[in-house]
């Protein structure tokens, strides 16, 4: 059975279907090893303090993979992501780790996102979809614009 969504059963104002991410110092540190990116700003306290943080922040590559899963899980095997921008708006900071495996109490973010246009171009079905990342306080701290292509039921 295939997880599709069609362009059919959309409207604008439709919502995404919400994402829950939470953010652990231990995913940072997995991150920077799968990314390439060191920047000790993002799991090291000493470093992230000297620069103004505070604390070591989520990277915002980490924010954006997760607004693109949030699509991608939306749209389905047979949707097309054509089109991400995402911006950066304000700086996240993650849970800590209480054990090895297992994060302390905290922030959980959501992902979420609605349709702003729909419409047909060159026998193509397309939705342009606001997408952002809110912290546990509602605040809107990543902000992305996407393009999708979507099945078509005729």
């Amino acid at each position: 059975m295939s997880n599709n969504l069609y362009w059919e059963d959309i409207e604008v104002d439709s919502e995404v279907t919400p994402l829950p991410k939470v953010a652990t110092t231990q995913m940072l540190v997995r991150w920077a090893g799968a990314s390439g990116d060191f920047n000790p700003l993002h799991y090291d306290d000493a470093f992230a303090a000297f620069q103004g943080a505070g604390k070591p922040i989520v990277t915002g590559q980490l924010k954006r993979a997760w607004l693109v899963q949030l699509i991608t899980d939306w749209i389905g095997e047979e949707g097309i992501l054509k089109k991400f921008s995402c911006r950066f708006r304000a700086v996240d900071y993650p849970r800590p780790m209480r054990t090895i495996a297992e994060p302390q109490e905290g922030e959980t973010w959501w992902c979420k996102g609605k349709v702003a246009k729909k419409y047909l171009e060159e026998g193509k079905h397309y939705l342009n979809c606001n997408v952002w990342v809110e912290n546990g306080q509602g605040e809107i701290t990543t902000t992305a614009r996407v393009t999708v292509i979507l099945p078509s039921r005729g």
